[in-house]
């Protein structure tokens, strides 16, 4: 399960990078969906380090 839950946080990263590609796609057609795209990328990207702290600080909760 913890290595699956370490997995998981990646999938934030790739799904960050997709909203960015998207983004990038959309800029010159429809600038609104590109920011929405741009803000999904962000959040994501914010996301995987988030749980990358917290899966770190859970992990090192029993060494003290």
């Amino acid at each position: 399960m913890n290595k699956l839950l370490q997995f998981l946080q990646y999938i934030y990263l790739v799904f960050g990078v997709l909203f960015l590609y998207n983004a990038v796609s959309k800029w010159s057609e429809d600038r609104n969906a590109a920011y929405i795209s741009l803000g999904f990328s962000c959040i994501a990207v914010f996301m995987f380090f988030f749980r990358r702290k917290y899966t770190k600080r859970f992990r090192d909760r029993g060494k003290l």
